[in-house]
């Protein structure tokens, strides 16, 4: 049938990408390494040092994951072309939207693969904090503010990272004025560090009267969570502390005690807040983790040496500066302005689907194509 024959051209396109791939993954090197680490395991005394046998326990189990990523899509690319030609043979039709969608479903996994080789960055891999901070527009961008920290909370969710929302300021009418969360996950600094920057709101405001098209900006920062590794040192006197009570629901001790912090950092004038934790150590230790991921993401940004070269200088929160559009009037198009990427649909990229931005950012720096004007 010539469905089943489009059908299997259009999955043998892609066996010279999955061969590619295993090499791009260095997978012999990689099952060399499990084997050595495993050996390493079984050795008498291992589990003597607690903290190291951890780590090499937890980094075993990353490198088996990768390995057992690419088996899984070799192994289904090969089981489907076996599929495709017993349908084909028997003639039976009610299986080509079955194996269509598998094929599709296997080309969605071999993105993924390929795109996770273009992550070599030294922290890529880490946990990563989005901030948000509202700018020009008003009620207008507090309400933007709101919307991409729903945007990213839900694409968050379909990675299956999770989400934790440190601080927040709560907007005058609306909306948010600013928030910080921490996505948590394998490589969600190395894919989300392609959202940092300005972005551009364009619809009818809801909150004016007369509908009038808005346009609203808001700001995102993305940073690398630091480990317990990392080795960043903040001097305490270039530290003022400042406790307040949190914005949680009432009634929970949360925001009955001033257990809320926020830092400054007195030579660049950078400041962190976090209000999630139930006391203020806690909540003073996340502030500090966030100030210290902070000022490693400028370091390392503008290839300082040192933190202490950092001067702290921050673009401005409007027009001209944004990296991205979302357009809802009078037509409906997010544009991503560096890449030149683009989605008709408008809902589905608010709801999430953010890949499409996000791999041709990671394609478009990994051959130094990026338009940053």
């Amino acid at each position: 049938m010539l469905e089943f024959e489009q059908l299997k051209l259009r999955l043998i396109a892609n066996s010279q990408e999955i061969k590619d791939l295993r090499d791009a993954i260095g997978y012999d090197k990689l099952t060399r390494e499990i084997e050595e680490l495993e050996l390493k395991q079984a050795a008498p005394g291992f589990w003597d040092d607690i903290e190291n046998s951890q780590a090499v326990v937890q980094h075993t189990g990353k490198l088996k994951n990768k390995v057992e990523e690419y088996d899984n899509i070799a192994s289904s690319y090969d089981d489907l072309l076996m599929l495709i030609d017993m349908a084909d043979e028997e003639g039976d039709a009610t299986m080509a939207d079955e194996l269509t969608a598998s094929v599709d479903e296997l080309e969605s996994k071999l993105s993924s693969l390929r795109l996770g080789t273009l992550l070599t960055g030294e922290y890529d891999g880490n946990n990563t904090l989005l901030t948000f901070h509202a700018g020009s527009g008003g009620t207008e961008a507090m309400d933007w503010v709101s919307m991409l920290v729903r945007m990213y909370t839900r694409w968050s969710e379909r990675h299956g990272f999770s989400v934790k929302v440190l601080d927040f300021l709560d907007g005058d009418e609306a909306g948010l004025k600013s928030a910080t969360m921490l996505i948590s996950g394998e490589n969600a600094y190395g894919y989300l560090k392609s959202e940092s920057g300005v972005h551009r709101l364009v619809r009818v405001s809801p909150f004016d009267a007369s509908g009038r098209r808005h346009t609203s900006f808001a700001s995102l920062e993305v940073m690398p969570e630091i480990t317990d590794d990392m080795d960043i040192e903040v001097r305490e006197e270039d530290i003022k502390m400042d406790v307040f009570r949190s914005s949680g629901a009432g009634g929970q001790h949360i925001n009955k005690t001033s257990s809320a912090v926020r830092l400054t950092h007195i030579p660049t004038g950078i400041v962190v807040a976090c209000q999630n934790e139930r006391s203020q150590f806690q909540n003073r230790e996340q502030a500090m983790r966030m100030l210290k991921s902070k000022l490693l993401e400028i370091k390392e940004r503008e290839h300082l040496e040192k933190i202490e070269d950092i001067k702290g200088v921050q673009k401005e929160i409007t027009w001209g500066s944004q990296i991205r559009s979302y357009v809802f009037m009078p037509y409906t198009m997010a544009k991503d302005h560096r890449t030149g990427f683009e989605s008709g649909n408008i809902n589905a990229v608010m709801d999430g689907d953010l890949d499409g931005f996000i791999n041709a950012y990671l394609k478009a720096a990994s051959k130094g194509e990026l338009n940053n004007n």
